[in-house]
């Protein structure tokens, strides 16, 4: 078991409030358990995002593109600290301002790793310049790319295999951030927006 899996992620209800702990490795065993996540956007100030291509390595939906940046805080660091944490490790980008822009509950099986995602997804949005240094790691990042957020929404109709399940809810969460005043929740078996992934985490 890598060190990052060992890490410790807070457990969830329905409602955000924690109620426990486990690692990362158990809390993505099927048949998932719910815990605290964050995904990152980070927005150029014309507004294209930068989107991150998962690493081969990954335990969790390796080589699908998804947002800027995600990870779990650890039980009592704020979200602001463990997301400018993870920024750092596998972006070496930040201190980032960031804003929550809404939560998105899911649930998704990973067919090529047998994993699952049970997430309460706090979707934060950072400004970023494009020419500020990026040194992604290449144990967490492939590739990267900038992206307009409303192409990218229809591409994610159109071939969402090449994405990681989560990005449609985070990217609706950044575009319409009013639309979603609570987790809007998805159950296990049951789809994760438009991108469900069945039989087979982040």
């Amino acid at each position: 078991m890598s060190s990052r899996e060992d890490h410790l992620v807070e457990l969830v209800d329905e409602t955000g409030a924690a109620h426990g702990q486990t690692t990362v490795a158990t809390a993505h065993q099927p048949p998932g358990q719910l815990h605290r996540a964050f995904s990152v956007l980070l927005v150029d100030p014309d507004g294209q995002v930068l989107l991150q291509r998962r690493a081969a390595v990954k335990t969790r939906f390796p080589l699908r593109w998804a947002n800027s940046c995600c990870g779990h805080p650890r039980p009592g660091e704020s979200l602001a600290e463990a997301a400018n944490r993870r920024l750092r490790e596998e972006l070496g980008a930040g201190p980032v301002e960031l804003t929550e822009v809404g939560v998105y509950t899911y649930y998704a099986e990973d067919p090529a790793t047998g994993r699952v995602e049970f997430e309460y997804d706090h979707v934060l949005r950072g400004e970023f310049l494009p020419s500020a240094p990026l040194l992604p790691d290449p144990g967490e990042v492939a590739e990267l790319r900038w992206a307009d957020p409303a192409a990218l929404e229809a591409e994610l109709d159109r071939d969402p295999r090449s994405y990681a399940p989560w990005l449609a809810g985070v990217v609706g969460r950044l575009l319409r951030p009013s639309s979603f005043p609570t987790a809007a929740t998805t159950t296990p078996g049951s789809p994760a927006d438009d991108a469900a992934e069945r039989s087979g985490g982040r």
